[in-house]
């Protein structure tokens, strides 16, 4: 199951974010969002559990707990295709 994790602390890293969920049980990846022009982290990242139980255990235990003093927000992933299309930027 791919894991949603929006609010991280900018300075967390894929293995902090890792090993935050690996608490919960095996992590088969885990990655930090990174901007392509200023190469900083974007505040959110994805986890991918293979275990469905293991993934709602981390969603139900991280889901408004701190990683790197932040609160994060932990949801199942939802494909680009079911996520509404905002304004477009110019």
């Amino acid at each position: 199951m791919r894991l949603y994790v929006g609010n991280l602390a900018f300075a967390t890293t894929n293995d902090e974010l890792k090993a935050a969920f690996e608490a919960f049980g095996a992590v088969e990846s885990a990655t930090v969002i990174m901007d392509r022009e200023t190469g900083r982290s974007k505040g959110f990242g994805f986890v991918d559990m293979n275990n469905d139980e293991e993934a709602k255990a981390a969603i139900a235990g991280l889901d408004g707990q701190p990683i790197g003093g932040r609160n994060v927000r932990v949801n199942e992933a939802r494909p680009k295709e079911d996520r509404p299309r905002g304004p477009r930027r110019f």
